[in-house]
């Protein structure tokens, strides 16, 4: 699955767990610093909606080192292409 791919489902994926009026635009760079309803209990959330849509799962250690979108996405398309 191609980056761009990815991007778009987070997008539905974040705009629903957040409680988005809008889907947002995620970028590499994109962090929870760039939403207000980011918090820990929305990365819980976050992680379990995108592990379901993906069928794939994290470790601990690849969620902690996760400080931008890109580096979960980086986390996602590895998953996806095995």
């Amino acid at each position: 699955m191609e980056r761009q791919d990815i991007f778009e489902k987070l997008n539905v994926i974040f705009k629903e767990v957040l409680d988005l009026e809008e889907s947002p635009i995620l970028t590499d760079a994109s962090s929870s610093n760039d939403f207000e309803e980011w918090d820990s209990l929305a990365q819980i959330q976050l992680i379990v909606a995108i592990e379901k849509e993906f069928n794939i799962k994290f470790t601990a250690k690849e969620i902690m080192l996760w400080k931008t979108v890109g580096e979960m996405v980086n986390s996602i398309q590895p998953k996806l292409n095995q």
